[in-house]
């Protein structure tokens, strides 16, 4: 059996000024604040955080979708850097970036209640393993990075070190800007075990630059259910454009949750302790660009609310990628231009409006197979032994699909995904 690894790291790249290398050691520079462990957040307003990045989840995924092949990315990840820089932001700015980004609370309530989730987050696993003993895994860690002796105000860095954990390492932008870049990208890889590599391409850091903002998120974890190996087989999975490819095709029969509607069928497969999951959702053939094309989050949760466990009989395929891309046009576009240029005001971070965002980048890894741990299938084994059988209903995802990784409890969308050609 194999592992499953998901991993995404987003940064905010970039916060500049209007006007063959080695990595430098950086000095944190950490606020007298700790992270505020227990934050006083309610649920009303945990869900309204959640709500709203789920909106923005499916806004972005429209705006991505133009893209051709394989999409995967994460829009917790993407939120989350984004909202620390959203600390920052001020007057027409901070609404723009609110009305995009669906912040509907305050500033005063949404870094707590970004603490909170993430806090909550963090503690999933507990007990889950993987493969070979190796544990479950989802972590999410945010660091930001500024040059040396440039004065940021106190109040951002606190807000900063309280919500998110986050401390500021000084780097030389100015005179070492590529140094600095390797710096960054090799943080990057060793939070996401090396599955990002050269996250910032070669000249994007300049003299220029004065922060930069990360959070890495990593999720290894084991099906509740794993797959057996003996089982795959090749077999064709239909192409957007009538062709056809032959890929390793897993098959398992189990309880899972189950929906069906009008042009789709949609199947949730729990991991390893039930607290995440990833659900696929498979538009009819010939149906998927018009499927994908009215996804939104209202759809896509009621889809997930109507799940009810059914035995299913899975034909899945194995698949493994990346994503990369430049967000700028595409947060412009979808309604933030002024962070993008000399207008911006991120003046509640240096008390000027000296400071604009040069680019935010996004980069995201997938793999799934039949990862899965002896305990898991022992389980489910013995969960199955004292239950008549029904007949299964039979879901064969030999064609273009929409998956999307979830937390259960919160319904938090932590990376969200189509597959158009699996060998790709």
């Amino acid at each position: 059996m194999k592992k499953i690894f998901m991993s995404a790291l987003m940064a905010v790249i970039l916060l500049g000024l209007v006007a063959c290398a080695q990595p430098l050691s950086s000095e944190i520079v950490r606020s007298e604040k700790q992270r505020v462990t227990s934050p006083e957040v309610s649920e009303a307003t945990l869900t309204t955080l959640v709500s709203g990045n789920s909106v923005f989840a499916f806004d972005l995924y429209q705006a991505l979708r133009e893209e051709d092949g394989n999409l995967f990315y994460s829009p917790y990840s993407i939120s989350l850097a984004l909202a620390m820089t959203y600390a920052g932001a001020r007057g027409e700015t901070a609404q723009q970036m609110a009305d995009t980004l669906h912040f509907v609370l305050s500033q005063e309530r949404l870094h707590p209640a970004f603490n909170s989730l993430d806090i909550e987050l963090g503690q999933r696993g507990e007990g889950a393993r993987g493969k070979d003993d190796e544990g479950f895994r989802l972590n999410i860690v945010n660091t930001i990075w500024g040059q040396k002796d440039y004065q940021f105000l106190t109040t951002f860095l606190n807000l900063l070190a309280e919500n998110y954990g986050a401390g500021l390492r000084t780097m030389d932008f100015v005179n070492a800007p590529e140094e600095s870049r390797i710096t960054i990208n090799n943080w990057v890889s060793d939070q996401t075990e090396g599955r990002i590599e050269d996250l910032i391409p070669q000249g994007l850091i300049s003299a220029l630059t004065r922060l930069v903002l990360t959070n890495a998120i990593y999720f290894n974890a084991a099906w509740q259910y794993p797959f057996n190996e003996d089982m795959t087989s090749d077999g064709p999975f239909s192409l957007l454009d009538g062709g056809e490819v032959t890929v390793p095709m897993m098959r398992q029969t189990e309880s899972f949750g189950y929906t069906e509607g009008d042009g789709y069928k949609a199947v949730e497969l729990p991991y390893d302790g039930r607290e995440l999951s990833m659900v696929i959702l498979l538009p009819q053939a010939g149906q998927f660009e018009t499927f994908e094309g009215s996804l939104d989050a209202q759809w896509v949760g009621a889809i997930v609310k109507d799940l009810k466990s059914k035995r299913v009989a899975l034909t899945m395929p194995r698949f493994e990628f990346e994503s990369g891309f430049s967000l700028k046009e595409i947060l412009a576009m979808m309604g933030m231009p002024l962070a993008f240029y000399g207008g911006a005001d991120f003046s509640g971070m240096t008390g000027n409006r000296d400071l604009f965002i040069a680019d935010v980048v996004h980069k995201a890894f997938v793999s799934v197979d039949e990862a899965g741990t002896e305990a898991a299938a022992a389980t489910a084994v013995v969960m199955e032994l004292t239950a008549v059988p029904e007949t299964p209903v039979e879901v064969t995802v030999d064609r273009p699909f929409v998956f999307l990784i979830r937390d259960i409890e919160t319904d938090t969308i932590l990376f969200v995904g189509c597959v158009v050609n699996p060998s790709a």
